[in-house]
């Protein structure tokens, strides 16, 4: 069986195809088109609450560039625009516009194609941009930071710096108190160190030129103690306590162990039981040393006797 014939009739085909395909492209074709604008490098004084917006155009051109644009992902369909590159002026409060013919540039080249096929639907691109405030905030540690055994955090992170000046629209610098930090992780800590750690703008809401705070922990080895008291005794009463001292279970790092004593420590009895000559007076810890947590008083109450 011949199949030349079949062959050379599919070649014609397909010739005939690419042909009728080349001309068809080669045709202008009007087509509504859509780009995503993101604009850039905005004044420092100034706070662009949102710096992307959609810009639609016609684009008159031939098939080929036309079916380029179609086979471009979404994603891509963006323009970048830096405002200290646009002439722009103000409108009335906060508004501000530029020419939307420099998108219409931007956008020509990413297609290449020729800018005078390129037609806005609007003549000027709008943008709102608030006046910048800035306010002094302390920094905040957020942490997770998990000891060894035996190990604890002493005393409280110190931050460099611990304070910075951070910008946004009015609305939010208002609210804040504090700045934080991203979190700090870690475990199987047994001894001091210094982390840097980024800050937390609120994912772009406000600014800083500061954008790492060095956070440095100590961490030391810490044990259980026990600490004979004596009770504080009321003015203007003489009163016997059974017993007359207590113990003070606490917890306190080895550093400062051989420093304790117990007058560093203050427990009083509840005047208004006394007052009121209750059988057992409870007791209360009102003094002790910031780097010390107390864990239990023994006993909780005690025994009493007037002597006049």
């Amino acid at each position: 069986m011949n199949n030349r014939p079949i062959l050379t009739f599919l070649v014609f085909v397909v010739i005939s195809a690419a042909a009728w395909l080349v001309v068809k492209l080669s045709e202008n074709y009007t087509t509504q088109a859509q780009f995503r604008l993101h604009i850039e490098e905005v004044p420092a004084d100034r706070w662009l609450s949102s710096p992307e917006q959609n810009v639609n155009f016609s684009m008159t051109t031939n098939g080929f560039h036309t079916l380029r644009y179609k086979m471009m992902r979404e994603q891509k369909r963006v323009v970048g625009l830096s405002l200290t590159e646009v002439p722009y002026r103000f409108e009335n409060g906060t508004t501000y516009s530029f020419s939307s013919s420099y998108v219409a540039e931007q956008v020509a080249e990413m297609l290449g194609v020729n800018v005078n096929d390129l037609t806005m639907n609007d003549s000027k691109v709008f943008v709102n941009m608030d006046p910048l405030m800035s306010k002094l905030l302390p920094v905040t540690l957020r942490s997770d930071i998990r000891p060894q055994r035996q190990f604890e955090v002493y005393g409280i992170p110190v931050l460099d710096p611990a304070s910075v000046t951070v910008y946004g629209p009015e609305a939010t610098i208002d609210t804040l108190k504090s700045v934080s930090t991203q979190w700090l992780t870690k475990a199987n800590v047994n001894a001091g160190f210094t982390e840097t750690v980024a800050l937390d703008l609120l994912d772009g809401q406000i600014r800083s030129e500061v954008k790492t705070v060095r956070a440095t922990v100590q961490v030391e080895k810490f044990t259980e103690t026990d600490i004979q008291v004596p009770l504080t005794h009321p003015d203007s009463l003489h009163v016997r306590f059974f017993p007359d001292e207590v113990t003070v279970k606490c917890h306190v790092s080895l550093k400062d162990y051989t420093g304790l004593t117990p007058d560093m420590f203050r427990v009083e009895v509840d005047k208004g039981q006394l007052e009121a000559l209750q059988p057992l007076l409870g007791l209360s810890l009102t003094a002790w040393p910031p780097y010390v947590q107390v864990l239990n008083i023994t006993p909780e109450k005690v025994e009493y006797l007037i002597v006049q």
